[in-house]
């Protein structure tokens, strides 16, 4: 558990993903597209990626990926990321934590 809020702590704008899932690259084209550089760690890529996933799983993630987090906070996963979208509050949200300047 300390790992990840270490690592989300970080930076503005992370995301948990898997290069296999098609909904973690949906969310990554999104904040790309906005302009975002995006801190993403690719779980299975890495080798303390089980753990992490574990850990994903305890904060309520599921499915574990994607796995945003916004200026340290949990939001969400592809649905809460869309409907954030959606109804126009997730720019304001990246703006606020440091991760969207326009």
């Amino acid at each position: 558990m300390e790992m990840v809020n270490k690592i989300v702590s970080e930076k503005p704008l992370v995301v948990f993903s898997k290069t296999s899932c098609c909904m973690s690259h949906t969310i990554k084209s999104l904040f790309y597209d906005f302009g975002v550089n995006p801190t993403v760690y690719e779980l299975d890529e890495i080798s303390s990626g089980r753990d992490i996933e574990q850990v994903l799983l305890r904060l309520g993630c599921d499915p574990t990926v994607p796995a945003v987090f916004i200026g340290g906070e949990f939001v969400g996963g592809a649905n809460e990321i869309m409907s954030l979208h959606l109804n126009r509050s997730l720019k304001p949200l990246l703006k606020r934590a440091g991760a969207l300047w326009v």
